[in-house]
């Protein structure tokens, strides 16, 4: 048996970490050459969606849409029957990148830098990368918006999309290649299999390519020509604009299969196709399934995975064994030769036994569900077997001791997959003993996630850090508003919210930020800033510094977006913004406290509404 591949986890630097995954690759690939094994190395191409639940594809029952490059793609591959990620999209993704539970990563919400998988943590592409892949991220990221937590920090050599959980347009959207935006032309579900197609065509090196879609996440937006027969027949405009771009995601999908083909590399390209967490609401078909996006039933968590390798896996099968995100990487490893009983703890199996026989005996194991957005809490969550399904739903509880008995609900998932008769009288012996696992479970990972990462400012390879408004560690008296078209505003902390209003004279904003290189950086916001706000002062501090700056008029405009299908609540909008400079500021290496308040001019009352969107940091030569 190989060595345990030991790659480190601590406080090390990430380069740190890379060598360990690199020195610890090179000992397996000498050990495997001296025993006279040969690893494989097959091209790795995951494709995840977002938002798209079980039911969107024509092969599980849709009867309104036709998904035929999917359909194919499952029929003639490896289909898991009963795979399961997170209610929501960030933890899916630092779960399916490590192989661990995100509880461990840090990565445990979708906004207020609790999405952020820790520095520390290795992924699938440290790994790849390595054993010699080249490796890519085209689309949605989602675990961290700054290096080191962005892709590149976090192995990717390519990364070509946006780092927050969702975006406002999409068409002819901004994208980040790497840290520098870039105007694209087109649909962007389009726009990023084409990058993902350059980046596979590039070389013939083994490559690892994530393409993270970020459809059919609101806001709902398509071309017209993908929604025309849903409308026509009779369908809203939500399950309209959802179904066409699930259609759109289709045929792209189909587009990059051709191109494998093209290019002669289908046979040796391991493909995988899942979705990051059941189907994001609307009155849709959901394959019979209790709940939506969020829920810690079986319709929130219970998504498609299906694998294609032409050249090593058997044709037109199904697995009915139970499994999750988190057994990815270990069934990477596996297939690769390498041993996943290594540092730090997977917390998945692999699958590689049921891959090449199906029908091998199912492994009764527990998978856990989490949904509470802040680690404190123990609550919604749900505990996974091959047979039962134990939900509790609390919201309030701080503690596993302030939740009754009777707050668990049990479900026998073989006999009852719709979840219509909770079994939780009848068996309490089941309900005592998977509670207790479960509260064993968050006891055990939660202090794992706390406190929120802090954001890097000055990283030695960087000259500019921007911080965007939901990244807050702490506000007092201010408000949020993402405006969708109709002016209703969300919740506060969304990833594309910004702060609009300043409610009194003592009114702030923070963030958690850790300067890595000291001297003096030039402080700018991007702002709106309404006549009558003129003379508004922005006071800026970091430790024992502060500047100070006068506002200047800029009444930014509602941008049109383009090809709209949605109801007037679910589209998104977008405001031009103005770049103002606050001054420089002399900063010392550390951990440290940005604040800012924006206080009304002597002759103005409270409050004030300036509009924040962002703060960057740019570094000053004097």
């Amino acid at each position: 048996m190989d060595a345990p591949m030991n790659i480190v986890s601590s406080s090390r630097p990430p380069f740190v970490r890379l060598f360990a995954v690199l020195f610890t690759s090179l000992s397996l690939s000498v050990h495997k050459a001296e025993s006279g094994e040969k690893a494989q190395s097959p091209n790795i191409l995951i494709v995840i969606t977002d938002d798209q639940g079980y039911g969107d594809f024509s092969l599980h029952g849709n009867p309104h849409l036709s998904t035929p490059s999917f359909d194919e793609f499952a029929t003639n591959g490896i289909q898991f029957s009963n795979f399961h990620v997170s209610p929501f999209c960030a933890p899916t993704r630092a779960s399916l990148l490590t192989g661990r539970y995100s509880l461990r990563t840090g990565a445990v919400s979708v906004t207020g830098n609790r999405e952020v998988m820790k520095e520390e943590e290795v992924t699938l592409a440290e790994i790849l990368k390595s054993l010699g892949y080249r490796t890519g991220c085209f689309g949605k990221w989602h675990n961290g918006e700054q290096f080191p937590h962005d892709p590149i920090g976090q192995g990717f050599d390519e990364f070509f999309g946006f780092n927050g959980g969702h975006i406002n347009d999409y068409f002819d959207a901004e994208l980040l290649r790497g840290s520098t935006p870039e105007p694209t032309h087109g649909y962007i579900t389009d726009v990023l299999v084409d990058e993902a197609i350059r980046f596979i065509r590039k070389d013939d090196t083994p490559f690892f390519c994530y393409l993270s879609l970020n459809a059919p996440h609101t806001p709902v937006q398509v071309p017209v020509k993908y929604t025309e027969k849903f409308t026509n027949a009779g369908l809203d405009k939500f399950a309209a604009g959802i179904y066409g771009m699930c259609e759109s995601i289709d045929e792209s999908f189909g587009r990059i299969l051709e191109q494998l083909d093209e290019a002669g590399i289908r046979e040796d390209t391991l493909v995988m196709f899942l979705t990051d967490n059941g189907a994001n609401g609307g009155d849709r078909f959901n394959a019979g399934m209790r709940g939506y996006k969020g829920s810690v039933h079986e319709g929130g968590t219970r998504v498609p995975l299906v694998m294609q390798w032409p050249k090593s896996f058997p044709h037109g099968t199904t697995v009915s064994q139970l499994s999750a995100h988190i057994d990815i990487v270990p069934t990477l490893l596996d297939l690769l030769g390498q041993d996943s009983d290594r540092e730090p703890e997977i917390d998945g199996i692999s699958l590689e036994p049921w891959i090449n026989s199906p029908s091998s005996e199912e492994v009764d194991r527990d998978v856990f569900i989490y949904r509470a957005f802040s680690a404190e809490k123990p609550f919604p969550g749900a505990v996974r077997t091959a047979r039962w399904r134990l939900v509790c739903e609390e919201t309030r509880p701080k503690s596993p001791s302030d939740v009754p008995p009777s707050a668990w609900q049990l479900y026998d998932m073989d006999a009852d997959p719709s979840q219509q008769d909770d079994l939780s009288d009848s068996h309490p012996t089941v309900v005592a003993s998977l509670a207790k696992r479960y509260v064993a479970w968050w006891q055990d990972l939660h202090t794992l996630s706390l406190p929120a990462e802090f954001i890097h400012v000055g990283e030695p390879e960087y000259d500019r850090t921007t911080i965007h408004a939901p990244q807050l560690a702490e506000r007092k008296d201010i408000q949020f508003g993402v405006r969708r078209l109709g002016g209703r505003p969300t919740a506060p902390g969304f990833c594309q919210d910004w702060i609009e209003s300043w409610t009194s004279p003592n009114a702030y904003a923070s963030w958690n930020i850790d300067i890595k290189e000291a001297g003096i950086y030039e402080i700018s916001v991007e702002v709106n800033v309404p006549r009558e706000s003129a003379g508004s002062e922005f006071r800026v501090s970091i430790g024992d510094q502060t500047i100070r700056s006068e506002a200047d008029v800029f009444e930014g405009e509602l941008q049109a977006l383009q090809r709209l299908v949605p109801a007037e609540s679910t589209s998104f909008v977008n405001y031009a913004w103005d770049r103002q400079s606050i001054g420089k500021i002399a900063v010392e290496e550390g951990e440290q406290n940005l604040k800012i308040q924006i206080s009304p001019a002597p002759d103005q009352t409270v409050p004030t509404e300036v509009w924040l969107k962002s703060i960057t940091f740019t570094k000053s030569n004097r």
